[in-house]
């Protein structure tokens, strides 16, 4: 009965989350506003605003995929998941406004070094949350080996946002590609690349 009530637990943690990360979107999306001005000229006008906007969409669903798949493992919400599920959609609640900045500020080097810094927040906060799941969680081979697989892919991640953090004053772009490399790496999930992790 206790696990039961231990899997029941970490299923609202997993629910509260959900709640959480499409509100999140939801502020997102209401920052995109329509230009005043009529004509193709001052949509295109946008562009900046709806990159950041689609960018920032792509991770937040890179981390609610992961999320569900990471609560297959969780079988109780002890205190040490209870926290760190909730720096972790802290993190993500700062994601909104490092996009609207983003996108207002039209890419300029600090703004993109706010966006990249804002994204390496999650980052630490999920592999918090990761190994708080693997020590607590499910002991089974598949667990074992989905947790080494995806941790190591954090780390490069990680690597990979500090990369762009270093680069963003200096070149915005060379940020932002740093940024795409952790989304692709992330969206191709079960491929060669995936595989490699597991050795």
């Amino acid at each position: 009965m206790q696990d039961q009530e231990g899997r029941d637990g970490a299923k609202r943690v997993e629910a509260f989350s959900d709640g959480v990360i499409a509100i999140i979107v939801t502020i997102m999306v209401l920052e995109l506003h329509a230009p005043e001005a009529p004509g193709l000229r001052a949509l295109l006008g946008q562009w900046p605003v709806f990159l950041a906007y689609a960018l920032s969409y792509a991770y937040v669903a890179i981390y609610w995929v992961n999320h569900h798949r990471l609560f297959q493992f969780a079988i109780r919400a002890g205190n040490a998941l209870l926290w760190a599920n909730i720096v972790l959609l802290f993190t993500l609640s700062l994601v909104p406004f490092a996009t609207a900045y983003l996108g207002e500020q039209h890419f300029s080097g600090e703004a993109t070094l706010l966006y990249m810094l804002v994204m390496l927040l999650p980052s630490f906060a999920y592999n918090w949350l990761q190994r708080v799941i693997r020590r607590t969680g499910a002991r089974t081979p598949e667990a074992e080996r989905y947790h080494r697989r995806t941790l190591r892919k954090s780390m490069l991640a990680s690597g990979l946002y500090l990369a762009g953090v270093a680069v963003a004053i200096v070149s915005p772009p060379a940020g932002l590609a740093c940024a795409a490399a952790v989304a692709l790496l992330w969206c191709l999930a079960d491929g060669p690349l995936d595989r490699l992790f597991e050795h």
